[in-house]
């Protein structure tokens, strides 16, 4: 077994202490191929920092960096019987990161390309038709039009927008005479209205 070198704060630099890491994922990684899961689960939660500082800068937001520390994770569980334990450690994994980042922005380019942003003319709302010379007076002219029993049913399920049963005890009407009258109102005001209408 490798000892991993002691580096006290005076005499350490930024190398020491990344050789010492390495070191360290090395001897992990090659005890985990050996079925030790401890050092297994120390060596992945260890990595996830460093794979966090590597995806930071090439994503989005949190959530992909996220993502994508979860992928190159994957691979590496995946794979990890091809690490050969004579070999460092940290250049496998980086190969692995960067490789599995490049896959995802790719990916991200091939949507980019297939998907078109919604602009104000792609939505399905139809614009108010206002040459049908059609107005609330007219509406309304043409509801008194209609026998008694049909207006109270409109204006009570249709206007006030009451549920049937409501409606039902303000007007002594059945429910099924309130869908009746209500049915037979609609048709005939869209029978007089298409006559207004057309040309």
């Amino acid at each position: 077994m490798v000892l991993l070198k002691v580096i006290d704060g005076s005499g350490s630099n930024a190398r020491d202490t990344r050789q010492a890491r390495e070191l360290d994922w090395s001897i992990l990684m090659a005890r985990a191929q050996d079925g030790d899961r401890v050092a297994y689960h120390r060596l992945l939660t260890e990595i996830s920092p460093f794979l966090r500082s590597l995806a930071t800068p090439r994503l989005r937001d949190g959530a992909d960096v996220e993502d994508a520390i979860q992928d190159i994770l994957l691979t590496v569980h995946a794979i990890r019987h091809t690490y050969d334990p004579a070999r460092p450690f940290a250049p496998w994994l980086v190969t692995i990161a960067k490789r599995r980042l490049v896959d995802r922005l790719r990916g991200w380019g091939r949507i980019r390309r297939r998907e078109v942003a919604m602009e104000r003319e792609h939505e399905a709302v139809a614009e108010p038709q206002s040459d049908t010379g059609l107005d609330g007076h007219h509406l309304q002219a043409a509801v008194e039009t209609l026998p008694p029993a049909q207006q109270k049913a409109l204006r009570l399920v249709k206007l006030q927008d009451m549920s049937l049963k409501d409606a039902s005890h303000a007007s002594g009407m059945s429910v099924v005479a309130l869908k009746v009258n209500v049915h037979r109102a609609l048709k005939n005001l869209q029978r007089l209205f298409s006559d207004r209408i057309q040309p």
